[in-house]
């Protein structure tokens, strides 16, 4: 008997034609290497976020206008560490072309794009530049590339 099947996971597309046994077993190679296949190819959906939060110090593009803080936060697991949320929302700002964000970049930055904002944004920053992932330089600072690796 032929059957037919048509799969979407992520960018991940199957469609199939053949005898039933044989589309099963097919789909089912696919269902268990989907883990691996997504791995490779992120959703399109998340593709920018992922993308411009694994750029490199010095190689920064823009990171696309369409890509919000809040979607860029929880590609990096930052939503509940302030510290971290603090690291990752300087990164955000770097990519977007402010090399030395100040401390109340950062707040206003989560505050315009709707995130909750932080307790003692100073306290985060000084926590980050302890941990070697941010440099001061003034009233300003910048993200290490140890920063930048820890957000990976």
């Amino acid at each position: 008997m032929t059957a037919k099947v048509q799969f979407k996971l992520g960018t991940i597309e199957f469609s199939g034609e053949g005898e039933e046994g044989w589309l099963a077993t097919q789909l089912d190679k696919l269902l268990s290497n989907a883990p691996d296949l997504l791995k490779l190819a992120p959703a399109a959906s998340d593709q920018d976020a992922v993308t411009a939060g694994t750029r490199q110090q010095g190689e920064y593009d823009e990171i696309s206008q369409n890509v919000s803080l809040g979607a860029f936060l929880k590609t990096k697991n930052a939503g509940s560490s302030q510290v971290n949320r603090f690291l990752a929302t300087a990164i955000w700002l770097t990519g977007r072309g402010n090399k030395t964000p100040s401390t109340s970049d950062v707040t206003k930055a989560l505050a315009e794009n709707h995130q909750p904002k932080l307790k003692n944004a100073a306290d985060s920053l000084n926590q980050n530049v302890g941990k070697g992932f941010c440099e001061k330089k003034g009233k300003q600072f910048f993200v290490t590339p140890q920063g930048l690796e820890s957000m990976r």
